[in-house]
């Protein structure tokens, strides 16, 4: 498998999954203004979305969109214990939780990063962004996880775009759960391999 990924965007997410999980994979940088690969391939034409992360499955497939990618990647180890098995209401629980993170904090931040979305619509996603954590940090108290004890996919989408909001001046000491929880996952061996990977970290001297 190959990862088209940009350092610190959505894609960490699946980087973080394929090395908890254990499979072996390549990594391939994308320049998202030029919308060519490190090795200089038109994006566009590996996929026609030009977004990122894209994963190149070992048949020459395309996969797309974060949450697919995700699931696709724990499916493929189950032993991991990345996602509950599909059918059970656990599995319905990390489904439910990659699609707030995907609708209610995503998408939020997105217009943020826009230089030409107006202030005033800038000022509303901000408000739902806050409301969004209000939320997350009440459900995250007494949890090391969204679901309990137990990492999933769905956390490391959440802690992706947690680190966000070092770019929009939010503050997340504002909700101590939501803070705690980035800090555990952050302290994860293999996100802290992916973000060193990613050029996120700087290597120990």
């Amino acid at each position: 498998m190959k990862l088209y990924y940009s350092p610190g965007a959505c894609s960490l997410s699946p980087h973080i999954v394929l090395r908890e999980a254990g499979l072996p994979f390549d990594l391939e940088r994308v320049d998202n203004k030029a919308k060519k690969t490190e090795s200089g391939a038109d994006f566009w034409s590996i996929n026609p979305k030009g977004l990122v992360p894209t994963l190149r499955l070992d048949d020459g497939q395309i996969l797309t969109e974060g949450p697919a990618i995700v699931q696709y990647i724990a499916d493929r180890r189950p032993e991991a214990g990345l996602i509950p098995a599909p059918g059970t209401m656990e599995r319905y629980r990390v489904l439910e939780w990659l699609n707030f993170v995907t609708a209610e904090v995503h998408k939020q931040f997105t217009p943020l990063f826009r230089p030409d979305t107006p202030e005033e619509y800038k000022t509303i996603a901000k408000n739902n962004l806050l409301r969004a954590f209000d939320l997350l940090d009440k459900h995250l108290a007494g949890k090391q996880y969204l679901l309990g004890d137990g990492f999933s996919v769905a956390d490391a989408y959440l802690f992706v775009v947690l680190n966000w909001t070092r770019l929009h001046k939010i503050d997340l000491a504002q909700w101590p759960n939501v803070k705690v929880f980035r800090e555990r996952v952050a302290a994860r061996p293999m996100v802290h391999e992916a973000m060193k990977a990613e050029g996120l970290i700087k290597p120990a001297a």
